[in-house]
């Protein structure tokens, strides 16, 4: 993969989108962004995305997102591909609030179970010597502990991405055929076998910025007569898997909010 442009600590929308639609914003991103270097040549301009969620066993993390608490995370280990010597990156992503925190670290796939038993990281398993990464990884090592969390759910899609080539401060993305599978333990095919469909044909657009919530996305979210949602793909995913019993839960994304509750201009990162 490229350079890591994640944003640690940003505010996200999320709207539901058609093809149609989604075809349309892409003509206008082009006008501001720049198309993410993994996607280029790609068909559909998008890159495979792939999770592996951590939950307890009476899924902590999944009815912290039902019962909508405002302070709340969840686990997952990120890849891409199915190559022995390609990286996980331990993630962490918080909602403080309306902020979203993030933090990540690189490990080798090999690691990966001896971490998820308690183990601290040694240099030989780290990816990086950034000491935010290294902090990254004890943090969610100390987290799955507290938890008593174990591999729960695999969750993938195909990402169309954008960025700014000046700063890291917008990010647009669009992601599609969304799939969620059981899978507990910690291995990293890619491979689903019988997943779920959780939001079927529809695309998800996120608009992620660091600061102000930059002119041109209000343009396109009125323009395109967008309403803002909210998408969780691993809770939703989890819901539509009988074999956790959790379906009960319903249809709980956040009601679609006129635009006027589009963030003020003078909206600042919490």
């Amino acid at each position: 993969m490229s350079r890591d442009r994640m944003q640690r600590q940003r505010f996200e929308l999320k709207y539901m989108l058609d093809e149609a639609q989604a075809i349309a914003i892409r003509s206008f991103l082009r006008t501001y962004m720049e198309l993410d270097e993994n996607g280029i040549g790609q068909p559909n301009f998008s890159y495979p995305v792939h999770s592996l969620y951590l939950d307890s066993a009476n899924l902590a993390t999944f009815w912290s997102t039902i019962n909508g608490d405002r302070n709340r995370y969840k686990l997952r280990l990120r890849f891409y591909n199915d190559k022995p010597e390609s990286p996980v990156f331990m993630e962490i992503k918080r909602r403080v609030n309306n902020c979203i925190l993030k933090q990540r670290g690189g490990v080798r796939k090999e690691a990966v179970p001896l971490l998820l038993q308690g183990h601290l990281p040694q240099p030989e398993h780290l990816l990086s010597r950034d000491p935010r990464s290294l902090v990254a990884i004890q943090n969610f090592v100390h987290l799955t502990q507290k938890l008593q969390a174990r591999p729960c759910a695999h969750v993938a899609y195909l990402r169309e991405a954008y960025v700014d080539l000046q700063t890291d401060n917008v990010r647009v993305t669009m992601d599609r055929s969304v799939r969620t599978e059981a899978r507990t333990e910690p291995f990293f095919s890619t491979e689903m076998n019988h997943p779920s469909l959780p939001f079927g044909d529809r695309v998800i657009l996120e608009l992620k910025f660091t600061d102000r919530f930059p002119g041109w996305c209000r343009e396109l979210v009125e323009r395109f007569d967008l309403m803002q949602c909210g998408a969780a793909k691993y809770c939703e995913g989890l819901a539509g898997l009988p074999e956790f019993g959790v379906s009960h839960a319903g249809d709980f994304r956040e009601q679609p909010r006129t635009r006027s509750a589009l963030p003020s201009p003078s909206l600042l990162p919490c």
